[in-house]
């Protein structure tokens, strides 16, 4: 049997708490550590001080002093990198911004130059901080696969090597709870593998001579010796580790249009600030009358009103999301989530809980909770999952049992032990199952044997003789359902199948409808489990789409079949096997308790309660979010418009037209905090089931 405890201590266990120096080791080692994050903090440090002074009624020398402080440190990055960039003939819209604010600052506005310092440098420090936690993961998640190996020479001798180093052909030693040090074949002995963080497999898999097995694996208590097949460079969890950065890098070639805008916004808004100064100058109008009219254009042509036209909804949601259970990493991940128009679920630890129950137990004859108590007896010294789940169902059900006077776990098979003088096993149907009787065989001998060994068990001999096909047809009824079936035999005799299979989550059913009424097509199901569990599970929740059997690369590869379908596609998922298509999704939403640290911080955003019905609400906040966008984009560009074509066309007074761009940035501002309102998560939660 199986020995799962490495692997749900990883998966379950919370962060450790640090040390009282812990803090600062972080603002050394984590996001501290980054450039962008000390000085964007600095620059709003330095602007809520100056406020402060301001609001205080300090001489204005001192708050003077605290904005250009706050200009300083916030603007000297980006205003170098736009001279960088200007000396490769480009302009950077950083660049825009930091003349800008200086620009307000030379006419005594002083406050909205150094509000758009705090905006942009707080943009570009959170850019950073994702980058580098991405960076981190993908560098962390090469530690799943060990550093060493034994290896097992043609002597037959065994010597530690790196697992860089293997060979194709050659073979390797697994000894148990040790992880697989290389994707290969199993060339000799029997184990169960928890092969959860590339399959996505709830459920231990057994692995016997010529299974194929994956680097990063957990081995069980069994022994395997395993031929490699491929390279550590072409492992399945390098693979993923590529395909992450490769979806990665194209996300980043998708802003490229973005960027276009950009640059030319800049590049007329520099023209027509210059040509404002210089012409009237050629027609005799006064330096400074000259200076103050581009001054003015500069300030009401500003994009601060359109950034703050957009960020106040998207942060207002963010917030709301938060409070409700939903981390939102960024404002455009926000608008991502506006724009999904179908979602694809992976299965384990995401549609299900991540752990099997005992389904249904199918006696011979007897009780089932006589039954029942002898397994629990027999299972409660098994690390097992699935001998877990038995004690858990025995527990429940209130038995109680004698202890087992012998235990042993036997790799590849199950699990033996002694209880009240009775031998009881249980295990998989293909070692503890006796083949079925030769044609000729009558079926009174089968009852014969039955008898000797418990006794009683006439029903056993009317549905052997009713053609019911005995017990290699109840297992396979089982299966069918998707279950995973076990036998348990007493004193060699079969008793009992024990069916088990991975919980649904509560609410996946009432989320999947949701999500139905929502989006603009039926979610789908994309899973590395069996056919039939998939369908077991995809049928209980309403999934009519089902990719079962995939490989990390197969649901990139569907990901993407769905997009080129014309989907925007959000991708709902837990596990290291999952990580490679939520970066490749439009959007990749992560169950957060029990996910993997790679599916977190490769996902966009994370379900940090564990709630299904969190997905269908963050969707909707998010298109409340875009409607509330576009409008204030109209409100601001409507302002900017007229006061720029009256600082154009007519006389526009400085204090005018600062009043007019405040004031709509105001306007927006407060339409969009609306969001912040609980009002709003409970609008989005019912959206489209009313």
């Amino acid at each position: 049997m199986y020995d799962a405890t490495v692997t749900t201590e990883l998966r379950t266990r919370p962060a450790e708490v640090a040390p009282p120096a812990g803090a600062v080791t972080w603002w050394r080692t984590g996001a501290g550590s980054l450039p962008e994050v000390r000085w964007a903090v600095a620059a709003t440090a330095l602007f809520a001080a100056g406020g402060a002074a301001h609001l205080a009624g300090a001489p204005s020398w001192s708050w003077w002093a605290l904005y250009l402080a706050c200009y300083a440190a916030g603007g000297w990055e980006p205003g170098l990198a736009g001279l960088r960039a200007l000396r490769d003939k480009t302009l950077d819209v950083d660049l825009l911004m930091v003349v800008a604010a200086i620009g307000a600052a030379a006419i005594g506005q002083v406050f909205d130059g150094a509000l758009l310092i705090v905006i942009f440098a707080t943009s570009g420090a959170l850019e950073a901080v994702a980058t580098k936690r991405t960076e981190d993961s993908v560098r962390g998640l090469l530690n799943l696969a060990p550093e060493q190996a034994t290896r097992v020479t043609e002597t037959g001798a065994e010597e530690l090597v790196d697992t860089a180093g293997l060979q194709i052909g050659e073979i390797i030693l697994v000894r148990p709870g040790e992880r697989i040090g290389a994707d290969g074949e199993v060339v000799a002995g029997a184990s169960d593998v928890d092969q959860a963080t590339i399959t996505g497999e709830s459920l231990p898999v057994d692995k016997r001579p010529g299974d194929e097995v994956f680097a990063g694996t957990l081995n069980g208590v069994g022994v395997l010796r395993v031929r490699v097949t491929r390279p550590a460079a072409g492992t399945v969890i390098a693979r993923i580790v590529a395909m992450v950065e490769q979806a990665g890098a194209t996300k980043a070639r998708a802003q490229l249009f973005i960027e276009k805008v950009e640059q030319r916004y800049s590049v007329a808004m520099v023209a027509a600030t210059i040509a404002l100064f210089t012409v009237p100058l050629l027609w005799g109008v006064p330096l400074q009358e000259s200076l103050l009219r581009a001054m003015t254009f500069m300030i009401v042509a500003s994009p601060c009103a359109v950034v703050l036209a957009t960020m106040p909804p998207l942060l207002a949601a963010i917030a709301t999301a938060g409070r409700n259970g939903v981390l939102v990493k960024s404002a455009v991940v926000m608008e991502q989530l506006a724009a999904v128009t179908q979602v694809a679920f992976d299965k384990t630890g995401t549609l299900t809980e991540g752990r099997p129950y005992l389904a249904e137990v199918r006696v011979l004859s007897g009780t089932r909770e006589g039954v029942l108590a002898l397994a629990a007896a027999a299972e409660e010294g098994s690390e097992h999952p699935l001998g877990r789940a038995v004690v858990q169902a025995a527990r429940e059900a209130g038995l109680a049992w004698p202890a087992a006077e012998s235990f042993e776990a036997v790799p590849g098979t199950g699990v033996r032990a002694r209880v009240d003088g009775k031998l009881v096993e249980i295990g998989s149907p293909a070692a503890l199952l006796p083949p079925a009787p030769p044609g000729n065989r009558q079926c009174s001998e089968v009852a014969g044997e039955l008898e000797d060994g418990l006794g009683g068990w006439s029903s056993v001999v009317g549905e052997l003789e009713d053609g019911l096909g005995g017990w290699s047809s109840v297992v396979g009824e089982l299966e069918d359902g998707g279950h995973s079936a076990v036998v348990m035999r007493v004193d060699g005799v079969p008793v009992a199948v024990l069916a088990l299979a991975d919980r649904t989550r509560p609410g996946a059913g009432a989320a999947v409808a949701h999500l139905k009424a929502v989006t603009e097509a039926p979610p789908v199901l994309l899973t590395g489990d069996n056919p039939r569990a998939a369908g077991r599970v995809a049928a209980h929740v309403g999934i009519g789409d089902v990719y079962a059997g995939l490989l990390p690369e197969h649901k990139v590869t569907a990901v993407r079949e769905l997009q080129e379908q014309g989907a925007r596609v959000a991708l709902v998922g837990d596990g290291v096997n999952d990580a490679p298509a939520l970066a490749s999704a439009h959007t990749g939403i992560a169950m957060g308790r029990a996910g993997a640290d790679l599916a977190l911080d490769t996902a966009d955003a994370v379900i940090t309660r564990d709630e299904l019905a969190a997905v269908p609400a963050v969707l909707s906040l998010a298109r409340r979010a875009r409607r509330l966008v576009i409008a204030n984009l109209a409100i601001a560009g409507t302002f900017i418009a007229v006061l720029v074509g009256w600082d154009l066309f007519g006389e526009l007074p400085l204090p005018l037209g600062v009043a007019g761009h405040e004031g709509s940035t105001v306007i927006v501002g407060l339409n969009g905090l609306r969001l912040l309102r609980d009002a709003a998560w409970r609008r989005a939660a019912t959206a489209g089931l009313r």
